[in-house]
């Protein structure tokens, strides 16, 4: 691959692995608001469906990216994205510790205890997360290129699908799990939120394969990749 293509394929790879981390830490943050995804009012086993922590939003675009990197780059790139998205999240812990721990002054348009109450159970919800979402991702790249070695690199709707749906249902189960344990959720919502989110996930991953046959086709079109080929940044 020319030069210049290459240094292309490295900025955007730098540009995927920056929204990967930016959704990653954020859904941490704000997981605390919780919301109703109207239309839908379903009931599965008298348990009301979608009562959704706004977290959610943004995670399933961390294994959109994470495929699209598998697919392109390769599975040491996609890990290498993982382990910067868990060392992000511990370092947002810090922060958030020594921002709490920082007396507001009276001027401050949010005060101490507003500012506790919105961020004093973030650590927990990024270690919960973290747990989850280190077994999720990694469980997501292995079945990934499982599936991509199986086929020949062949169907690409059936490795994004399958990974996703089997990584999602550890990541939903395993984070509830945890946040129920650590007594910031009770544990009465355990089994509502983890259908609910894992139906979500299962719902987003169907309607991203689109999304990501786009990308993928686009980078076989501009780097002249055959079907399975990988780009090799530090070739």
């Amino acid at each position: 691959m020319e030069k210049d293509k290459k240094n292309l394929a490295a900025k955007i790879y730098l540009y995927l692995a920056g929204l990967f981390i930016t959704s990653l830490v954020v859904s941490n943050l704000i997981f605390q608001k919780f919301f109703f995804w109207y239309p839908f009012d379903w009931e599965l086993f008298g348990i009301p469906m979608f009562e959704l922590s706004v977290g959610i939003l943004p995670y399933p675009i961390t294994f959109l990216i994470t495929d699209l990197i598998s697919e392109i780059y390769g599975k040491k790139k996609a890990n290498e994205v993982v382990i910067a998205g868990i060392f992000a999240s511990f370092f947002s812990i810090g922060i958030l510790l020594i921002s709490a721990a920082v007396p507001a002054i009276e001027a401050s348009p949010i005060d101490d205890a507003t500012f506790t109450k919105v961020f004093s159970l973030s650590p927990l919800a990024v270690l919960a997360s973290m747990i989850a979402y280190l077994f999720a991702q990694f469980v997501d790249i292995r079945i990934y290129h499982f599936w991509k070695n199986l086929t020949a690199g062949r169907h690409l709707w059936l490795r994004n699908n399958f990974s996703t749906f089997a990584s999602q249902l550890i990541d939903s189960t395993t984070v509830i799990v945890l946040l129920c344990l650590f007594g910031v959720l009770p544990w009465d919502l355990f089994f509502g939120l983890v259908l609910s989110s894992f139906v979500f996930k299962v719902l987003i991953a169907a309607l991203d394969t689109p999304f990501l046959y786009l990308g993928v086709g686009l980078f076989r079109k501009y780097f002249n990749l055959k079907v399975g080929e990988e780009i090799r940044l530090n070739e």
